[in-house]
């Protein structure tokens, strides 16, 4: 026989839209605490997909589904259980569709779900759709750069370095990117994740919108940093190479940061 939990979780692929929405208010709820949160997380390989499915729903349905995903990817568990389901994928998906209404929760569970080495992995792989995108239509390349704009937290943790930033520079990010670089952090030790951040970061300030966007978050104030720690000479030629190409532009709206030791 059917456990509680389990009726509540199969109520979330309803059909009857009220009941749907009755059920995932009530996963909701129950993310809020401790003792829900570990009742739900037995519960994960049919919940978590079933909540990223409702991220398209109805505006009241996906943003109850959104805000249960978040609370639950703040367990690292779970976050783990999220990245192997490829819920970075479907978060990506929802955010590129013109009609999201999801936007804030999506980036705050990218962010939650970026503090894994395997998460950043993940996102990162968007650095072949920028590429691809760089050569389709303009529509899809504007959605791109719309989307990358919310991306800064997660793609430039890897190559902030682990010090604690100013006051005056987190004051001019973003407040989850802020907030991150407020406080010491375990660096990202793989090499190739912090080339393959920089190298998506490079693909979007190739565009006049993409610099705007990184300048908008302090940027190239994160690259500096994150340059005058790094030993790599892999990861050290990709700062360069962003570097280079943020002083040669003459599209920058603001005076380019100094990467160069």
């Amino acid at each position: 026989m059917a456990t509680e939990l389990e009726e509540l979780v199969s109520f979330l692929t309803c059909p009857s839209p009220q009941i749907t929405k009755a059920a995932v208010d009530i996963v909701r709820g129950l993310t809020g605490s401790d003792d829900g949160l570990h009742s739900l997380a037995n519960h994960a390989n049919t919940l978590i997909p079933a909540l990223s499915r409702l991220l398209t729903a109805l505006k009241e349905v996906s943003e109850a589904a959104a805000e249960a995903l978040v609370n639950l990817s703040q367990n690292l568990n779970l976050a783990a259980e999220m990245v192997q389901m490829r819920l970075i994928d479907t978060a990506m998906d929802v955010l590129y569709k013109p009609d999201c209404s999801v936007t804030p929760l999506l980036v705050m569970l990218l962010v939650n779900l970026t503090q894994l080495d395997a998460g950043i992995a993940s996102l990162l792989q968007v650095s072949g759709t920028i590429r691809n995108c760089c050569f389709e239509a303009e529509n899809q390349l504007q959605n791109l750069l719309l989307v990358s704009e919310f991306l800064w937290p997660a793609l430039l943790l890897p190559v902030a370095g682990n010090k604690i930033y100013s006051d005056v520079d987190r004051s001019k990010m973003p407040l989850e990117l802020g907030t991150a670089l407020s406080i010491e952090r375990e660096p990202v030790s793989d090499p190739e994740i912090r080339t393959q951040a920089l190298e998506a970061i490079y693909l979007i300030s190739l565009q006049e919108a993409g610099r705007r966007a990184f300048w908008s978050v302090n940027g190239p104030k994160i690259v500096q940093i994150g340059y005058e720690d790094e030993e790599d000479p892999k990861v050290m030629e990709a700062y360069e190479q962003l570097g280079s190409l943020l002083i040669h532009s003459s599209n920058t709206e603001e005076p380019s940061s100094e990467t160069s030791k």
